[in-house]
C-alpha cells in the first residue's frame, strides 16, 4: 500500500515537472545543455517547494517561539558563519581566476567564448546557487534566537528571492556576463559572514566596528552592477538582453530596500542617539537634583522620628 501510494506520489512529481518544464521552455526557450543532470537544476519543483517551506517556516515559527525560551546557537553560530565565510572565499577567488583564465570581456561576455574556464564559471555558480539554500539558515537562526526584528521585509524577499532566480539563471545563462554580480555578492559575504561569526564570540564584540560599511559596501555592490550589466545593453554581445534587463531591474529594487535599511537602521538610529544625550544630559541634572532633593528629604524624617 505505501508502495504504490510513493509509486503515484512519484508519478504525479514527475507528471507536474513536466507540465512547468515545458512551460518555462516555452517561455524562455532551450536550457544550456552543460548543467543537465545536475542537483536540484532539472526541475524547479524543488527549488519553488524550498522557498514556499522557508516563507510558512518565516511566518510560523515567530508564534511558535513566542512563548518560549530563545535559544543561545553560540557555537554553532560560529561553525555556520565561518563555514559561509569559507565557501564565500572559495568562490570569489574561483571566479575572479576563472574571468582571468577566460578573458572575459567586461562590457558584455556571451556563454560560450570562453572555452574551459566557461565550465569553471558553471560549477562556481552552481555553488553560488546552492549557497542561497543555505543561507535560508539566517532566518532560522534569528527566529531560534527570538531576533524577531530582524525578519524584515528586504530580509525575507532577499533570501527567497535569490534562491528561484539564480535557479533560472543556473539553468539558461549559467556563464558569461552573470559572473559580475556573483563576484562582488561573494566578496561582501566573505565580510559579513566573518563579521556575524566574530559578533557570535561575546569577547570579540566590542572590536566589531565594521557592520555599517558592510552595507554601503552592498549598496556599492548593486550599483556597480547595474553599470556593468548596462553595459550589456549598450554594447550587447551574444548574452541574452531579457537577462540583462531583469538583472538591472532586480538590483533596482535591492538598492530600494538596501536604502531604506540603512536610512532607518543608521541614520534614524543615530539621530535617535543624539537626541536621547541630549535629553539624557538633562535628565541627568534632573535626577541628581532629585536625588538630593530625596536624600535631604530622608534626612530630615529620620531627625524628625528620631525627635
Amino acid at each position: 500500500m505505501v508502495e504504490l501510494a510513493l509509486g503515484i506520489h512519484s508519478c504525479m512529481m514527475e507528471s507536474l515537472d513536466q507540465t512547468i518544464n515545458s512551460y518555462l521552455d516555452v517561455w524562455l526557450g532551450p536550457r544550456d545543455p552543460r548543467v543537465k543532470g545536475w542537483l536540484l537544476l532539472d526541475n524547479y519543483t524543488p527549488t519553488f517547494i524550498f522557498s514556499v517551506l522557508y516563507l510558512l517556516i518565516v511566518w510560523i515559527g515567530p508564534k511558535y517561539m513566542q512563548n518560549k525560551q530563545p535559544f543561545s546557537c553560540r557555537g554553532i553560530l560560529v561553525i555556520y558563519n565561518a563555514g559561509l565565510t569559507l565557501l564565500s572565499f572559495y568562490m570569489f577567488y574561483e571566479l575572479v581566476t576563472g574571468v582571468w583564465e577566460g578573458g572575459y570581456n567586461f562590457f558584455c561576455q556571451d556563454t560560450h567564448s570562453g572555452g574551459e574556464a566557461d565550465m569553471k564559471i558553471v560549477r562556481v555558480l552552481w555553488w553560488y546557487y546552492f549557497s542561497k539554500l543555505i543561507e535560508f539558515m539566517d532566518t532560522f537562526f534569528f527566529i531560534l534566537r527570538k531576533n524577531h526584528y530582524q525578519i524584515t521585509v528586504l530580509h525575507v524577499y532577499h533570501h527567497a528571492s535569490m534562491l528561484n532566480i539564480w535557479w533560472f539563471v543556473m539553468n539558461w545563462v549559467p556563464c558569461g556576463h552573470s559572473y559580475f554580480g556573483a563576484t562582488l555578492n561573494s566578496f561582501i559575504h566573505v565580510l559579513m559572514y566573518s563579521y556575524y561569526g566574530l559578533s557570535a564570540i561575546p569577547a570579540m564584540r566590542p572590536y566589531l566596528w565594521w557592520k555599517k560599511y558592510i552595507t554601503q559596501g552592498q549598496l556599492i555592490q548593486f550599483v556597480l552592477t547595474i553599470f556593468q550589466t548596462s553595459c550589456g545593453v549598450v554594447w550587447p554581445c551574444a548574452f541574452p538582453m531579457g537577462w540583462l534587463y531583469f538583472q538591472i531591474s532586480y538590483m533596482i529594487s535591492l538598492i530600494i530596500l538596501f536604502t531604506n535599511f540603512y536610512i532607518q537602521t543608521y541614520k534614524k538610529k543615530a539621530s535617535s542617539r543624539r537626541k536621547e544625550y541630549q535629553n539624557g544630559s538633562t535628565a541627568a541634572v534632573n535626577g541628581y537634583t532629585n536625588s538630593f532633593s530625596s536624600l535631604e528629604n530622608n534626612v530630615k524624617q529620620r531627625k524628625q522620628r528620631k525627635d
